[in-house]
This record gives structure tokens, C-alpha cells and sequence, in this order.
């Protein structure tokens, strides 16, 4: 599948204002946003995305039945950063003739399964999006000050069809992130015989889960949460047979207070920006209650299902337990897996057998190198070696590449928790475009959070002249 070529477009061996690589929500959150900005030729932004699946989903694999995002549903692709966009969701309500049924279902929260829906309405009407094309190579051309993107056009099968380059004055990199498989398991996912899968795999092999006598669902997060309480639901009373492991210290929920929720706002971006590397170091493993907890809804969920199974006595067959870890696992002949199990505070060991494991496991970044090795020499990197991203996104290059390379989702380490998050989705897009285009196009808020989160306020890139809203200690004085 191949979108419409944006208008004003650059014929094939004219440069692109923009080249954007993945078309995953926050990379579609640039494109819709980037939609009608004027560009530097003939026409508005000339802008492209290339992504290598056939055609938009958010993971497929965990849309169970009734599961909601996290975020209200103001944080869709456009709305924070411009409400009146065409690309809004309450836009697609209207497209869809169901603005009065959700209104009245007063639903602030929009299940996964809609989110979905709507990012696909998007990706399929957006000029400029280019499915079925992957990839291969980025490289700086500087006879032309321009990047090359060497792609090849796919078939429906997913094999090679054609090959292509595009040219472009700017980047940007969403490739996202993939399943995170702990090393003790990975042997067993890619083995045949007893279903071993990351969750993001789960409704693909539900049918096959539910059959199994024994289930393990590894993982105390939202995921693990969900498919626990799927299984759960699905499985005769007394009869439940499902272990739910994980290594956090409780199946704790996710910090949901407002003020908590600040540290998702771009003021708290900037000001985890500005910190020591290692300081920001720190601090990411400390907040994994931020974004790695589960929500008190399906917590609650859980334990009214756990409490309807052992209301005519007896206890439903489920093993919950966290603090634990999997030191090694194996294959008992081809039918079962067996786990080997410590806690991590009591210091003991045990073994499990199960017949099939769920990991819900979470998500590491894609690493950018392999896309990007030929920009390596270009580029500046932290002292772990890692890409050093300065405040409006962009990769920190060598002054000799006069292009931008910006990332969405792979900063983490420079932007803070916020980085995957929804709700910060359009205002990164919006700050990509103010700064692509050396106007503001987009102004944004000066402030965003009650909480001030440093002894003084930086300035907001792109708002001069902002005053701190608190000063040093030594001139309060």
C-alpha cells in the first residue's frame, strides 16, 4: 500500500524537506502535523515516510477486548499541539457519524482498540505515507548537503520488489521500539513445541494458550497485568491453572496522581534534559512506577475476579508472586517447560514446570546504529556511548552535516520517561517542526506543569525572552 504523493512533492531526484523512517504513532503524530506547513519550494512541506509493514497497526497482539489506554483521548496524534487539526480524533468521531454516541459514553479514557482504528483512518487518507517500503540506508551527501535514503519497495509477500533513493534536507528516525525477551528465555521463543512468546504476540496464540493445562505469565507491568486477567476470565473456576511471576517487589500500581502525571509535561522534559548524564542515569530506574505500574482500574479488576472464584469456598488455582526472578529455563522432553526460580529477598530457589509462558516482558528501543552506521562518524555520543539528542530532538552531529536528524521514542536517555509516552507525542512532533523550519508554526505553551521542577526555570526552546518563574536561592536572598 502507497499513499499519495504530498502536494508539491519533489519529483524523485529533488530533495524532500523531510524524510521520515517508521510510521509508527509518533512518526504519523509529524506527518499530520506537517500536513499543509509551507516548505521551501513550490507548494507546502515537502514530507515522506517510509515504513516497511504493508499497512498501520498498534500492536495487534495486545487489542484485548476492552483494554484502554493509559492517556486521555486529548493525547492523539495532533490535539495538544493543535486542537483544530483535521487529523483529531474527535475529527474521526465526526468522520464516523459517532461525535453523540461518545458523548454520552462519557468516556475519557478510549479503549486500545479505537486508538487503533483511528491511526489507521489517519495513515489511510495522509498524503505522503509510503507502506511496504524498508529502509536500508541512511547516508550524508555533502557535495549536495543533502541525507540519502536507499529504500526497497516490498511485495505483498514481503519480498524485494524495487529498489529506490530519496534525498532529504532533514530526518526523522521513528522506528520505535521491539519485544524485549530476557536472556534465560530466549532460547525457547524461537524453539518449536510448547508456546514460549512475548505478549506482544498474545491474541495471535490465545486460542493455543487457553488449551494449555499450566500457564506462566512473566512480567508485573500493564501488559502482564491484562493478559493475566484475560487468562483469568477465560479459564473454568477451579481450574484456573496460571502462575503470574514478576521481578518488582509488588504488583504495585502505576503513579496516576495529577501532580505525578506532571512528569509528562515538556516542562518536566526540559528540565530531566538539563541534569548531569549521570543524574538522568539515575533517576530513570527510579521512576519505573511512572510508567511500568499497572492502572488501578485493572488491579482492581483482578481482585474482584480472584474474589468471585472464592466465594463458595476454596481459593481459584493462581500462584501470584513477584520478587522473583528466572535464573535459567529449559525444556522438559517436548511438552513442558521448566523454569528455575530465586526470590530475589529470601535468597531461595525453585522450579516450575508450566506449559506455556506469556513475557510480558516490555520493550527496548530499536538501536538507531544499524540505520544510521554510515552517519557513525558524524556523530557525538555521551560517555556510554550512546547518541548524545539535544533539546528539540535532533542527534548532535558533526557541524560539517548541516541537516537534522531528529528521533522520536529514542531519547529516553537525554528526554526522560516521557519519551514513549502518548500524551507528549504531539507537542515533540510540534517542537520537530518549529525547529525543521526555523519558524513556529506551532507556539507552544510556556508552561505546562504546577510544579516547578528546578531552582530555576530554563527558557523554552523557540519562546525568547520567557521569564524564569523562580529564581536562584541567591537572588531570592
Amino acid at each position: 500500500m502507497t499513499g499519495t504523493p504530498a502536494p508539491g512533492a519533489p519529483e524523485p531526484d529533488r530533495p524532500h524537506d523531510l524524510v521520515g523512517i517508521g510510521i509508527g504513532p509518533f512518526n504519523l503524530s509529524l506527518a499530520a502535523l506537517a500536513h499543509g506547513l509551507p516548505g521551501e519550494g513550490a507548494g507546502g512541506l515537502a514530507a515522506t515516510f517510509y515504513e516497511q509493514r504493508p499497512a498501520f497497526h498498534w500492536h495487534p497482539g495486545l487489542l484485548i477486548d476492552g483494554t484502554t489506554l493509559q492517556v486521555p483521548f486529548l493525547a492523539d496524534l495532533v490535539s495538544l499541539a493543535d486542537p483544530t487539526s483535521a487529523w483529531s480524533f474527535l475529527n474521526y468521531l465526526k468522520a464516523r457519524d459517532r461525535l453523540f454516541p461518545f458523548y454520552f459514553a462519557e468516556k475519557f479514557h478510549i479503549q486500545r482498540a479505537e486508538y487503533d482504528a483511528y491511526c489507521r483512518w489517519v495513515s489511510a487518507r495522509l498524503p505522503g505515507l509510503h507502506f511496504g517500503h524498508q529502509v536500508d540506508a541512511v547516508r550524508w551527501n555533502p557535495e549536495r548537503a543533502l541525507f540519502e535514503v536507499d529504500f526497497t519497495q516490498l511485495d505483498a509477500g514481503g519480498g524485494a520488489e524495487s529498489l529506490g533513493r530519496a534525498y532529504a534536507r532533514h530526518i526523522a528516525v521513528g522506528i520505535g521500539t521491539e519485544p524485549h525477551v530476557p536472556e534465560p528465555l530466549r532460547p525457547l521463543v524461537d524453539a518449536p513445541g510448547v508456546p514460549v512468546l512475548h505478549s506482544a504476540d498474545y491474541l495471535e496464540h490465545r486460542e493455543q494458550l487457553l488449551e494449555a493445562g499450566h500457564i506462566t505469565v512473566i512480567g508485573s507491568g500493564q501488559s502482564g497485568a491484562e493478559v493475566f486477567l484475560d487468562l483469568l476470565r477465560a479459564r473454568p473456576a477451579g481450574a484456573e491453572g496460571i502462575h503470574w511471576l514478576a521481578r518488582t517487589e509488588a504488583f504495585a500500581p502505576m503513579e496516576y496522581s495529577k501532580l505525578g502525571l506532571e512528569h509528562f509535561t515538556p516542562d518536566y522534559t526540559r528540565y530531566f534534559h538539563a541534569l548531569p548524564e549521570t543524574v538522568r542515569d539515575g533517576l530513570v530506574p527510579q521512576q519505573w512506577q511512572l510508567h511500568k505500574g499497572i492502572d488501578a482500574e485493572t488491579i482492581s479488576a483482578i481482585h474482584d475476579e480472584l474474589y468471585r472464584r472464592s466465594l463458595h469456598g476454596g481459593w481459584p488455582d493462581t500462584v501470584l508472586t513477584p520478587g522473583v526472578q528466572v535464573r535459567t529455563a529449559g525444556r522438559v522432553a517436548t511438552t513442558q517447560v521448566e523454569l528455575h526460580l530465586e526470590h530475589l529477598h529470601q535468597g531461595t530457589r525453585s522450579r516450575l514446570t508450566t506449559d506455556a509462558v506469556v513475557l510480558a516482558t516490555g520493550y527496548r528501543e530499536r538501536p538507531l546504529d544499524r540505520l544510521l552506521v554510515s552517519l557513525d562518524p558524524y556523530m557525538r555520543r555521551d560517555s556510554s556511548h550512546r547518541a548524545r539528542i539535544d533539546e528539540q530532538f535532533r542527534l548532535v552531529l558533526d557541524p560539517a552535516v548541516t541537516g537534522s536528524v531528529y528521533v522520536q521514542n529514542a531519547e529516553r536517555h537525554t528526554h526522560g520517561v516521557g519519551a514513549p509516552d502518548l500524551g507528549l507525542a504531539a507537542w515533540r512532533s510540534a517542537t520537530i517542526l518549529n525547529s525543521l523550519t526555523g519558524k513556529e508554526p506551532y507556539p507552544l505553551p510556556r508552561r505546562t506543569a504546577f510544579t516547578s521542577f528546578g531552582l530555576e526555570r530554563r527558557e523554552a526552546p523557540g519562546i525568547p525572552g520567557q521569564t524564569p518563574l523562580l529564581t536562584p536561592l541567591e537572588e531570592r536572598r
